[in-house]
């Protein structure tokens, strides 16, 4: 995806953990701003408001 498949050495290892981190505060904040967009509304149709 990144072609980080083919890279090598410590600097390269702490690349593809800053990598994966900033992905995983990405899908954090995202899926944060759904549920506070989206909950409400979907709590209220399940209960049938």
């Amino acid at each position: 995806m990144f072609g980080i498949e083919i890279s090598q050495g410590v600097v390269d290892g702490a690349t593809l953990i800053g990598i994966v981190l900033l992905e995983a505060i990405l899908l954090y904040v995202g899926y944060g701003a759904l549920e506070k967009l989206l909950g409400p509304r979907l709590t209220a149709f399940l209960r049938g408001d």
